[in-house]
């Protein structure tokens, strides 16, 4: 398939003789144009994640304003709606929801019939010259066939039709799809500690996500360089922990740019409307809260929570800090009530707790940490960051909650509990050890899924990042379960791609470093492994682009494998 050209952003290449390929390419062949399929042609297939099996059949059922849709269980009735309201933008109606069966021209939505071959989130996905039905055992199977059905129709179906006259969507092709995801947790963390990107970027977040079979969003909410959540019994947290007083120059990054950043934080009732928004799209959002490291925005409001005797500003500084929460019993009850209200806000059976990169300096030089360490028997310095662990999965134990933390929360010698959830962020040997000794993981390692690395060696292409070189041949290279045995495998959960944002301040930014890496991502968490494929994921990822274009996203685009690009950047 011909390389789709940009029309909403402007990327220039080095050589001119490309762009005015490119150039002609558009004249001739309008985005539209090359997405449409003759009626009597088969029109291609390219899904992603790739579903499990495809079976192709013969005919096409045609889309019109005459199509209904039909939620044949009444757990299907807002899918159905949903779907209606996915349709009309490029339709330029919305299609009615019917209450029977017609003899033509509908789909239908059902978790009626149960088939335990497909699990929780399953589906299977039949499209025939009549009629098209998504059967699943779960509304969220159910929502993940409408994901696949709206990647058979026409790439402009992700954007708003002009033509409101024309009310015919291109045929969709005669398909049986049998699809389930190969684990369960299929995940993307959005750090807005360091930059903050606000309410309606994180929703658009979430659309993007949902096409892809994304089903957990990681909120990085507090860190050294910010508190973004409100808790209301602490309102310092937000008042003098949302503000820093300047960030690093991205292009230098010992010297501050002196505009004070902030307050910028997430309400509560913004909190609410963005966890709904996500449980419409079966996406559970997992919020963070970093400790005992990673804690000096909480220190910068409430002093007594440190080690130092000092006021401590809000860090200016990327970089970890040695400023961490103290061990007094009045800590503790501080934490135990800021995640009472954590609790409250995120309905989910997972609270992250950080626990990664805490240096134990003011520990050592802590009269409280030392007698602490006596009372508990403690010989090394390092048990203590266990003993905080474990002070805090025991309260969240009690609320019915368990953890997530970085793998540093299996070192100091003080064992978590086997409910712990590990993440194996410094390669995979951290998740290795966890899963042989009995913890649930999930894959996250710098080597693979941390889009803030570079995209490109060639770092004059770039906008700036944090440094290394992780391609998307790369990323798509990863499979989780690389290195395990088959038993301890089984405890692999999961997989997840990490952005941190210090170099990322405008939401375009976040796009282009995580698109379309993390389509790659969604494809090692839904995809058998068997079923995958660079060549292939590339070839469905020029069609897919489309899509992401239609939905104003501002990915990175492909102009040749080796990734090279000189683009054209929006201002922030």
């Amino acid at each position: 398939m011909t390389q789709p050209s940009r029309t909403v952003h402007i990327f220039i290449h080095p050589n001119i003789t490309i762009i005015f390929a490119l150039t002609i390419t558009l004249l001739i062949f309008p985005l539209s144009q090359l997405a449409a399929q003759s009626s009597n042609e088969q029109p291609e297939i390219n899904i992603i994640p790739q579903p499990l099996k495809i079976e192709r059949g013969q005919g096409t059922f045609d889309f019109t304003s005459q199509t209904f849709i039909l939620p044949e269980t009444p757990d299907t009735v807002e899918l159905a709606k949903l779907l209606a309201k996915y349709i009309e933008p490029a339709a330029g109606f919305e299609p009615m929801i019917a209450n029977h069966k017609r003899e033509s021209s509908t789909i239908i939505l059902s978790t009626r019939e149960k088939n335990p071959d497909l699990g929780d989130e399953g589906y299977i996905l039949s499209v025939t010259e009549d009629h098209i039905e998504i059967h699943a055992n779960t509304p969220a199977g159910v929502f993940y066939g409408i994901q696949t059905l709206r990647q058979l129709m026409p790439e402009r179906h992700f954007s708003k039709m002009e033509d409101k006259d024309d009310h015919t969507i291109y045929p969709i092709p005669a398909v049986t799809i049998t699809d389930k995801p190969r684990f369960q947790y299929r995940g993307l963390m959005l750090d807005e500690a360091r930059n903050f990107h606000g309410k309606v970027f994180v929703k658009k977040l979430l659309d993007v996500m949902a096409i892809h079979k994304f089903n957990r969003f990681h909120w990085h909410l507090t860190d050294d360089q910010g508190w973004r959540i409100e808790i209301k019994r602490y309102p310092l947290l937000t008042q003098y922990g949302s503000v820093r007083a300047e960030s690093p120059f991205a292009n230098d990054r010992s010297t501050g740019d002196g505009m004070p950043y902030g307050p910028y934080f997430y309400t509560q009732d913004d909190i609410r409307e963005i966890v709904d928004y996500a449980k419409t799209r079966h996406i559970e959002i997992i919020p963070e809260i970093e400790m005992p490291g990673h804690a000096q925005a909480a220190i910068a409001a409430y002093p007594w929570l440190g080690n130092l005797d000092d006021h401590l500003p809000v860090r200016t500084t990327w970089g970890i800090s040695e400023n961490i929460f103290n061990l007094e019993e009045r800590t503790f009850d501080f934490l135990e009530n800021v995640l009472d209200e954590v609790i409250e806000l995120f309905p989910y059976k997972y609270i992250h707790i950080g626990g990664d990169e805490v240096p134990k300096k003011e520990w050592i030089n802590s009269p409280h940490a030392q007698q602490v360490m006596r009372r508990q028997g403690f010989t090394d310095v390092e048990q203590l960051q266990g003993y905080f662990v474990n002070r805090i999965e025991n309260f969240l134990l009690t609320q019915d909650k368990y953890i997530i933390g970085w793998d540093e929360i299996l070192e100091g010698g003080v064992g978590v509990e086997p409910s712990a959830t590990v993440m194996s962020w410094r390669g995979t040997k951290g998740g290795i050890e966890a899963a042989e000794k009995g913890h649930d993981v999930i894959m996250t390692p710098t080597t693979h899924v941390y889009l803030d690395y570079y995209q490109t060696k060639d770092i004059r292409r770039e906008p700036p990042a944090i440094g290394g070189y992780l391609p998307l041949e790369k990323v798509y290279s990863f499979n989780p379960t690389d290195g395990i045995n088959e038993e301890d495998s089984k405890r692999v959960i999961g997989v997840q791609g990490n952005t941190w944002t210090e170099y990322m301040q405008a939401p375009w930014q976040v796009e282009w470093m995580m698109w379309p890496r993390a389509s790659a991502i969604a494809e090692i968490g839904w995809s058998q492994q068997a079923n995958r494929s660079y060549d292939d994921f590339y070839k469905r990822l020029e069609t897919h682009l489309m899509r992401l274009e239609h939905m104003k996203v501002y990915f990175r685009p492909l102009i040749d494998k080796d990734e090279m690009v000189k683009p054209a950047f929006p201002d922030p």
